[in-house]
């Protein structure tokens, strides 16, 4: 991103600010921080505490999941009893409900299915540059929703073959996974 480009993260920010600032002079006017919907006129309550949400689940039981990414590796999971693959690992099928079930490694390479560049970002992906997502299946036949390394969507074409690669995304500094178009 250039230096002095206004992010989409800093004009969320700004139109947040002038948002609660007239949210402000409601409330000196009224009493109340009650606001009127820009599209409908509706009456809207704006809260006045903030929400920090953060996850923190239990992992335990796919944990093999995660350290295999920082090995390089794409894990899945195969039922015992029907034989189903799953990706995300699940450790209990939910085709035929048994727990039975072994740690796979799956293969790198898809067929892509579909794709969406991503425009409008979620506040926490916000500091990002404008990003494409696709599904992609792979020979075992499930389906990979990843970030693909290509910023021109015509490039990208239903059917075409992708690589995924384990990388370790800045600035979170964690393992996750992207597809890569073969050339």
């Amino acid at each position: 991103m250039s230096e002095g480009k206004k992010t989409q993260k800093d004009m969320m920010e700004e139109q947040m600010k002038q948002f609660y600032s007239f949210v402000e002079s409601m409330k000196k006017s009224m009493g109340l921080p009650m606001v009127p919907d820009m599209k409908t006129g509706q009456a809207l309550w704006v809260d006045q505490r903030e929400v920090t949400l953060k996850f923190i689940i239990s992992i335990d039981k796919i944990k093999e999941f995660f350290n295999a990414l920082a090995d390089g590796k794409l894990l899945g999971t195969k039922c015992k009893k029907c034989g189903e693959v799953f990706f995300p690992p699940q450790k209990d099928c939910p085709k035929c409900m048994d727990s039975e079930v072994e740690w796979i490694e799956l293969s790198k390479e898809g067929t892509l299915l579909t794709f969406t560049q991503i425009n409008v970002k979620p506040y926490s992906f916000a500091h990002y540059d404008d990003y494409i997502v696709g599904i992609a299946r792979l020979p075992e036949g499930v389906n990979v929703t990843a970030w693909i390394r290509e910023k021109d969507p015509s490039k990208l074409k239903i059917g075409m073959k992708l690589k995924l690669e384990i990388v370790k995304r800045e600035p979170e500094n964690y393992y996750t996974y992207e597809w890569v178009p073969v050339e």
